[in-house]
């Protein structure tokens, strides 16, 4: 058995092409129906006496989108294409950045972007860069205090501080 992760007769092992196409669909259906549920929600999608009302052109918008992604859905059953999108390794290294950033994402709400984007790089820095950990520390401490000094005391501009505002800043 070879090291690119095919089977002994040679075929390529991975995620076949209609699963991910109804993943994606199913993901769209998902955007589409929180579209329309939001339409709704700031005033409907009636027509009013002034024209159309607010959510009038999201709801139809949203309708499309879920139409759209059902029909890929069905169609990605019906069609049923078995040839691999994605090999299990490329799968893997495409996940191995996926998932971190998506708790990246989620601690900048809690711990604001300086500590999460330093953390992500801390981490990044580590294990897939295996740097040392001196420079492991330095840069992403560096960046963060440079950012935060270019944004928040130079531009003015203030970005994220998280639920915790670990940095304590609240701005001029």
């Amino acid at each position: 058995m070879s090291h690119n992760s095919e089977t002994e007769h040679g075929n390529p092992q991975g995620v076949a092409t209609y699963v991910v196409e109804a993943a994606v669909a199913l993901i769209g259906l998902a955007i589409g129906a929180i579209v329309i549920w939001g339409a709704l929600e700031v005033g409907g999608a009636e027509w009013t006496a002034d024209g159309p009302g607010a959510g009038y052109f999201p709801f139809y918008m949203g309708l499309i989108v879920c139409g759209a992604c059902a029909w890929i859905f069905v169609k990605a059953f019906i069609n049923k294409n078995t040839e691999v999108f994605v090999e299990n390794e490329g799968l893997k290294r495409v996940l191995s950045v996926l998932i971190p950033i998506i708790f990246y994402v989620a601690g900048v709400q809690l711990v604001g972007i300086y500590v999460a984007g330093a953390i992500y790089v801390f981490l990044f820095m580590r294990i897939m860069g295996k740097f040392s950990l001196a420079k492991s520390i330095i840069v992403p401490v560096g960046m963060s205090v440079f950012f935060f000094f270019m944004f928040e005391v130079w531009f003015l501009v203030p970005l994220e501080k998280g639920m915790f505002n670990l940095l304590g800043w609240t701005g001029y």
